[in-house]
């Protein structure tokens, strides 16, 4: 990525429209039906843990922090990560999420969850969650439930239902 201009930065609320914008043409319509997305809705991110690139004015990727509960423990839910089609396959996904990983690290989060790629997430310190440990509000696949201890031993307090919110 050393060739293009990224700026990155914190998230705002009047990034939304764009950012809505490019999640729409990544992951279509579709996306609203699954469970993560379902698990966003009405939650606002954590603004300070959300960031965003851009080339000059383009947005070309952004990376979502949102606050979650599992069995009644905080927790965060990573995602979406988004880049344009352009600019995949270039580090750029990978290194919105490792800002927010950080970001969320240094203001004391102990555990991120995710449903993804696991040889994406994996090279970012994610690893499957154990099967049956999670209780989502909707279908998941368990093969693509990721989880990221930011504190060591983070996962043994967070069992049972994902909710929404803290």
């Amino acid at each position: 990525m050393s060739e293009l201009s990224l700026n990155y930065a914190l998230v705002t609320p009047a990034d939304q429209p764009a950012i809505l914008k490019l999640e729409e043409r990544a992951f279509g319509p579709g996306r609203f039906a699954k469970t993560a997305y379902r698990l966003r809705e009405g939650v606002e991110p954590d603004w300070s843990l959300s960031y965003l690139a851009r080339i000059g004015r383009m947005l070309v990727g952004a990376n979502t922090m949102t606050p979650i509960a599992i069995g009644g423990a905080p927790a965060l839910l990573l995602g979406p990560l988004t880049v344009e089609e352009a600019f995949r396959a270039r580090g750029l996904g990978e290194a919105l999420a490792q800002k927010s990983l950080q970001a969320a690290r240094d203001a004391g989060h102990g555990l991120v969850i995710l449903v993804g790629d696991p040889p994406l997430y994996e090279r970012l310190g994610f690893s499957r969650a154990p099967f049956g440990r999670f209780q989502f509000p909707g279908p998941v696949d368990p093969g693509r439930l990721l989880y990221c201890e930011l504190q060591p031993g983070a996962l043994q307090s967070h069992r049972g239902a994902v909710t929404s919110g803290v």
